[in-house]
């Protein structure tokens, strides 16, 4: 008797976990193609323009395989009206603008990030569009950079980061949320080093925001069927080599560095520079240098 009470149990526990799977299952079906917006991280450049329009009618392409209604797709640099529009936090108050309401996610890519719709769809059917979700492939650094302002020194790897190239994701109550604080909080600086690190320091906001959810279906290389994105690393065909002699390089140093690093410069690379200036605070005719009339500053910058 006590058997058949247990199995009857375990019945009922196993058929509670398929219904469940079921029910998830039936909430991954929520989200349309239509419901995303795609934001091509681009440039001007007309070879880069060319590159993200190819990508562009890749997307619209396989969508067209999928379903009747097509996603937006946006080129960064023609969003570009406002400065600094390339760094993407001052765009999102017209992304919150203009499509919060038909839209469940604003999906970033590079123009050489390859897109398998099919497998992207799913990917982000996995999470609820309804909550605040910021995803991408997880970077970290080994140990702290200068070019992250020691962020997370004593240990570095704990701050997650999303690597673009693999295309990364917001989802729409996120972006109203981050829109509501770039209204209250207009951003400090528009001085940018790495801004990947930048995004996902202000997404965090010392904790108060969703920290980088890691997708292993985002990816940078094509060695797993399960990908929804990865990234093209081919050099590019630009054309001709540029004659060294058409190339100006100028080298910017100060007084206290004339004897020191400037020797330096001449022993290793500074050969093979077709032309080359050296620009200083101080005029010294053995190098020579070109006297700037503008001070040293002996610490950081504006």
């Amino acid at each position: 008797l006590s058997f058949e009470i247990v199995s009857e149990a375990m019945k009922n526990e196993v058929s509670q976990i398929q219904n469940l799977e079921k029910s998830n299952i039936s909430k991954k079906t929520d989200i349309d193609l239509k419901e995303i917006v795609f934001v091509i991280q681009s440039q001007s450049n007309s070879f880069h323009a060319k590159k993200a329009e190819q990508l562009k009618k890749s997307i619209l392409k396989q969508a067209a395989d999928l379903t009747q209604e097509l996603p937006r797709v946006l080129l960064l640099h023609q969003l570009a009206q406002q400065e600094g529009a390339w760094t993407i936090l001052p765009l999102l108050p017209h992304f919150s603008v203009t499509y919060s309401r038909n839209s469940s996610w604003i999906f970033f890519c590079d123009e050489e990030t390859r897109i398998q719709m099919p497998q992207l769809l799913e990917t982000l059917r996995s999470y609820d569009p309804s909550k605040e979700w910021f995803l991408g492939k997880a970077l970290h650094d080994e140990e702290s950079t200068i070019i992250h302002h020691y962020a997370f020194s004593e240990n570095p790897t704990v701050f997650k980061y999303p690597d673009f190239a693999a295309g990364w994701a917001l989802s729409m109550p996120l972006v109203n949320k981050l829109t509501k604080r770039l209204k209250s909080e207009p951003l400090k600086s528009d001085f940018t080093i790495d801004l990947k690190h930048e995004i996902a320091l202000y997404v965090w906001d010392g904790g108060r925001g969703p920290a980088l959810t890691p997708v292993p279906e985002f990816c940078t290389d094509g060695g797993d069927a399960s990908c929804a994105t990865t990234f093209r690393a081919l050099l590019p065909l630009c054309g001709n080599p540029v004659k060294k002699e058409d190339i100006f390089v100028a080298v910017k140093t100060c007084k206290k560095f004339h004897g020191e690093r400037i020797p330096i410069v001449k022993q290793t690379w500074a050969g093979q520079a077709g032309r080359i200036e050296y620009y200083s605070d101080s005029e010294d005719s053995s190098i020579p240098t070109v006297d700037l009339g503008v001070p040293n500053t002996e610490r950081g910058g504006s």
